[in-house]
């Protein structure tokens, strides 16, 4: 299968039904996410566009790979392979059912480190063949471009800021799987910055939550970083000069104080590309869509500054704001599952032989056509 192929297609007899549901009709899906360090399992039922969260379980990888700073590809796969039947087992016992309950599995298919990936995909892969049930191979950026309905109801379209330790990206979100990418970062994700200057600073793993708390304590007026891409006339953004200059200064850094200096300049260096890039972003957005909504999703909406900074900036242009409530906003199965009945819903279902992908841009057309980054063997970034 080539590396660009559609991982959905009408509904598929290898994986069960036959037609698509009726309109309106309620869809229990399970969703199943392994792309990192969290191994998640999560049952949501989806009503005419309104989803319930039946149960959402996450096992965290944290401790496993504290001592390195980061996490080891290796042993996340191995920790998905141990833990992904208990943990999908304890998602349908607290939401009360059996496999005969559901409507669909929902596996998320990349990006992601690959490994873990085959993980959660090839049980989805076995659980939808020995249960008779549809499989849905979800993008995992797909899921967190719809987190934001899992705490309320969205209508599409919206413009949408994706930001995590992987990804930064603003999006036409006009609904599942139909998205244009209006901007990306041509280098580094704002999350992969908070992590690397965390280590830096000796905060440890995981990097950007300590960095968000150890700023609390700062003020980072004294300490001046360097503000990329000022003038561009695109909404991409830029973190790697920040990550050195704010990297360099950390060597220099002798108390406590200066750390939480350090922390509280780059997290509002971080804040403010997000929403200078965004403002571009909404304006322009505003000139064509009456309806007028900013949605921040991914695990860096959690940061309680960036959150409050995107919410003021959308104020600012007459846009609403929606972030996903704090537990949906970094890695869960949940929004997994969502997007996996959004897709049933739709009528679509993927073959029992789909990969899994290291790479998945949610504008596929626009990442090869007019890529963030050169792509590689594994296809393009974004």
């Amino acid at each position: 299968m080539e590396m660009s192929a559609d991982y959905s297609s009408r509904p598929s007899a290898a994986t069960g039904r036959d037609v698509p549901p009726r309109p309106g009709e309620a869809l229990t899906v399970l969703g199943l996410e392994t792309s990192c360090d969290e191994t998640a399992a999560s049952v949501v039922r989806l009503t005419a566009g309104r989803a319930k969260v039946l149960s959402s379980v996450v096992h965290s990888q944290i401790d496993d790979h504290a001592a390195y700073g980061g996490v080891v590809p290796e042993i996340a796969a191995r920790s998905h392979v141990e833990m992904i039947a208990e943990v999908t087992r304890r998602a349908m016992a607290e939401a009360g059912m059996g496999y005969d309950g559901l409507d669909g599995i929902a596996a998320t298919a990349g990006p992601g480190l690959v490994g873990g990936v085959m993980v959660g995909l090839s049980f989805g892969k076995a659980a939808a063949l020995a249960r008779g049930l549809p499989l849905v191979a979800v993008n995992h950026l797909e899921g967190h471009a719809v987190s934001a309905r899992l705490g309320a109801e969205v209508a599409y379209p919206f413009l949408l800021l994706l930001v995590s330790g992987g990804h930064c990206q603003l999006l036409e979100v006009r609904g599942v799987g139909d998205m244009s990418r209006i901007g990306a970062t041509i280098d580094d994700a704002a999350g992969e910055a908070f992590d690397k200057i965390a280590k830096a600073l000796g905060l440890g793993y995981p990097g950007g939550p300590a960095l968000e708390r150890l700023a609390v304590q700062g003020d980072g007026s004294r300490i001046d970083l360097p503000r990329a891409l000022l003038g561009r006339k695109d909404c991409d953004f830029s973190f790697s000069g920040l990550k050195t200059a704010a990297f360099r200064i950390a060597q220099t850094c002798e108390t406590e104080q200066d750390k939480a200096d350090l922390a509280d300049a780059v997290q509002n260096a971080i804040a403010r590309q997000l929403s200078d890039r965004s403002e571009r972003a909404l304006a322009a957005y505003a000139e064509t869509h009456d309806h007028r909504l900013f949605v921040v999703a991914g695990g860096v909406a959690a940061n309680k500054t960036i959150r409050a900074t995107l919410q003021a900036t959308a104020a600012k242009h007459g846009f609403d704001f929606l972030a996903p409530p704090m537990a949906y906003c970094t890695d869960n199965a949940a929004m997994i599952a969502l997007a996996g009945a959004e897709r049933l819903a739709l009528g679509l279902t993927s073959d029992i032989d789909v990969v899994a992908r290291p790479r998945w841009p949610l504008d596929e057309a626009r990442a090869l056509s007019d890529p963030s980054h050169r792509p590689g063997r594994k296809g393009a970034k974004a």
